[in-house]
């Protein structure tokens, strides 16, 4: 199948929704190369749990340099699986805002540096990805995925502040998903699939060639 599906296929969902998983094996099935969000280079992301008022800022600045570079070179080779985009990245920084975690004159910068950046997909020759796969799921999914990677910085034991950041965060996904408009999108249920079975990713897989299909069609009866 290497070759056959060349689209640029991007993953949207919360912290802990598994989009890592889902990026390895419709990548590795599609025969698409992979983009991750990199947790082990990311040397603000550990500091903003322990002190979100004073990292907040920095955090989303360098999540939105980084994944403007991975959407530039995704568009460019046009055969790529991203597992978070820069599309969601303002839904993380308006709930850093409204936990009080950035001042207004933050939120002004970083929100003109988000245009500026917009600007600049809307000049290249693909400006947009072919699809956006959603995965949701409830709280309780979510929290249990994080619990069970392990991330200790990520814990709720102990951390009322940071169970209402996620709360928060989960509440408003659907609203953004909504309100998402860039390409033609995929809902995939978290809740009732699971990618250590090989039943369930052959289920996903075949929702998510089905709807690269439909994508196709429409394009060309356009």
């Amino acid at each position: 199948m290497k070759g056959e599906h060349n689209a640029v296929i991007v993953l949207a969902g919360m912290i802990g929704a598994g989009k890592s998983t889902y990026t390895k094996l419709i990548s590795e099935t599609l025969g698409s190369d992979a983009f991750y969000e990199s947790v082990d280079d990311n040397r603000i992301l550990e500091k903003f749990y322990e002190d979100p008022k004073r990292w907040a800022f920095s955090l989303q600045i360098y999540f939105l340099n980084t994944r403007f570079r991975s959407i530039k070179a995704a568009f460019l080779h046009e055969n790529n699986v991203l597992d978070r985009s820069i599309y969601e990245d303002a839904l993380f920084t308006k709930i850093n805002y409204e936990e009080g975690n950035m001042s207004d004159a933050e939120m002004d910068t970083y929100l003109d540096l988000l245009d500026n950046m917009m600007e600049e997909l809307d000049g290249m020759k693909k400006k947009s990805p072919d699809l956006l796969i959603y995965l949701r799921g409830s709280l309780d999914t979510v929290l249990g995925r994080i619990e069970k990677r392990g991330r200790s910085f990520e814990q709720i034991e102990g951390n009322q502040g940071l169970l209402d950041y996620y709360t928060h965060l989960h509440s408003q996904y659907d609203n953004w998903f909504d309100s998402y408009d860039k390409s033609e999108t995929l809902i995939i249920d978290i809740d009732n699939h699971d990618l250590e079975n090989p039943a369930d990713a052959q289920i996903i897989m075949d929702l998510v060639t089905k709807r690269l299909s439909d994508v196709r069609l429409n394009k060309i009866s356009v």
